[in-house]
């Protein structure tokens, strides 16, 4: 069984984010990346089903820029076997259906049995892409998964997945694409061993001539969703505390409300 799980390099949650001189993103300079939290599930999972299957290869794909190769170390220490790295400034500020294309070109090279994705990346919250490949590729897919149980004959796997007031249970056909929720496993952290063999195992970087991608297909000009602006959330006025008796502080916040509405005497 051959296995692909896709990566995102995002900001790590302790990161200060600010908008950057064009706000239309933001400023990178001071940022510390991560491996995106949920793409770590699909990581662990791939690695679980090689150990019990025991037949399996793991690939670990990233669509970024040359940065993002620390992320697929991560991976690489945790278990995977090997990494690739799709790279090319044509790819820059491509939107979600443009980095769909992207990995769907990758896969069309190289087919896999099952690929996994994060539910969605929390830079962004899009939650699209996955979904996307797997109707580019014409592959059935399950979404937001929370255990995942391969057949005997690696034909099939039962997905199960939360919708409200239910959990529902799916039946798919292999090859397929899954789409990562919390709660699939408990991610394994990179043992020291993992870290020095990764230092040994594949890394490719591939550009768009590679994946044989038509450049038109790609980046800004080929978005039909773009970012217009970001800006920051406005800035919260300090609370007040009113202590005292009950009737009292009840008696004082009416006074608040109505001279903060101008409703005095109402």
């Amino acid at each position: 069984m051959n296995i692909l799980v896709c990566l995102k390099q995002v900001p790590s949650s302790e990161s200060k984010i600010k908008v950057g001189k064009d706000p239309t993103g933001i400023d990178t300079s001071d940022l510390t990346y991560v491996v995106n939290p949920y793409d770590e599930y699909g990581v662990e999972e791939a690695i679980r089903i090689k150990e019990r299957l025991g037949s399996v290869d793991i690939t670990v794909l990233s669509v970024g820029p040359a940065t993002a190769a620390e992320t697929l170390r991560v991976a690489l220490a945790m278990g995977v076997d090997r990494a690739v790295l799709l790279y090319d400034p044509l790819f820059s500020n491509s939107d979600s259906l443009g980095i769909a294309r992207i990995i769907a070109a990758y896969v069309h090279m190289t087919p896999f049995d099952l690929i996994f994705f994060g539910k969605q990346a929390i830079d962004d919250d899009m939650g699209a892409v996955g979904i996307m490949v797997a109707e580019l590729l014409r592959l059935p897919h399950g979404a937001v998964v929370n255990r995942l149980e391969i057949s005997p004959d690696q034909k099939s796997m039962i997905a199960h997945r939360q919708i409200e007031g239910a959990d529902e249970i799916l039946e798919i056909l292999l090859p397929a694409v899954i789409t990562c929720q919390k709660g699939l496993n408990e991610p394994r952290y990179p043992s020291l061993p993992g870290i020095m063999k990764a230092k040994s195992k594949p890394l490719a970087e591939i550009n768009h001539e590679g994946l044989k991608l038509d450049p038109k297909t790609v980046g800004l000009s080929a978005a039909l969703v773009k970012i217009v602006k970001l800006f920051p959330p406005k800035t919260r006025t300090t609370g007040k505390i009113i202590e005292g008796p009950p009737a009292e502080a009840v008696k004082e916040l009416v006074q608040h409300l109505s001279e903060a509405t101008g409703l005095a005497g109402a």
